[in-house]
């Protein structure tokens, strides 16, 4: 049970602090944020997608401040980016691949992962994980602090994990069974910078 939790679980332990970031410049399209789209004029009109939630209603002010601060800002193709990045990320961890995790990541969170990762090897385990499908996500809380624009998304998915010990002997999980993860990442970016990116910088469970 330990080992399964640190092979799913672990990046829940990595932003109980701060919350502020995210993403690579050679893969600008999975980042959040992104993409030049047409504004959001009206957020109180665009809060769903396809019949899907885009943002909570606690949201809606802080969502409002960054398109007005930003006319570049799309709601809805920000949380597609925001999806890619959280596969992307949760894969970077499981193969440990701590150079992607520094493009993806910032501060603590990134420090948090790194040590993760080291802890993970020295013991010789190694993660097998899938994540099998994002069920949902939805803007949970969106702010501006001067030019900072930090939003938080929740994340409900399905993963399939299994951590084998130096041999390769399966110690923990199952590939057949997807266990449910409910995540909430805070993603930053500063408006006044000429990077459209945006890097996760605080992660905890819902």
């Amino acid at each position: 049970m330990v080992a399964l939790f640190v092979g799913l679980r672990l990046y829940t332990v990595l932003g109980r602090r701060s919350g502020h970031e995210q993403q690579p410049v050679t893969r600008p399209e999975a980042v959040p944020g992104t993409e030049t789209a047409a504004p959001v004029t009206d957020v109180a009109a665009d809060r769903s997608e396809g019949g899907s939630l885009v943002y909570e209603d606690g949201a809606a002010a802080g969502v409002r401040a960054i398109v007005t601060a930003d006319s570049s800002f799309d709601v809805a193709r920000f949380l597609e980016g925001a999806q890619g990045a959280y596969r992307m990320v949760l894969e970077a961890f499981w193969r440990g691949d701590k150079q992607e995790i520094a493009q993806l990541t910032g501060g603590e969170v990134r420090a948090a992962f790194d040590e993760a990762i080291d802890t993970r090897e020295a013991s010789g385990h190694r993660l097998e994980n899938r994540l099998v499908a994002i069920e949902r996500a939805v803007i949970e809380d969106a702010r501006l602090d001067g030019r900072t624009a930090l939003i938080t998304v929740r994340f409900d998915a399905d993963i399939a994990a299994v951590t084998r010990d130096a041999e390769g002997n399966v110690i923990a999980g199952s590939l057949e069974d997807a266990v449910p993860a409910h995540d909430i990442w805070t993603f930053q970016r500063d408006l006044g910078s000429n990077d459209p990116n945006w890097l996760l910088v605080d992660t905890d469970d819902a």
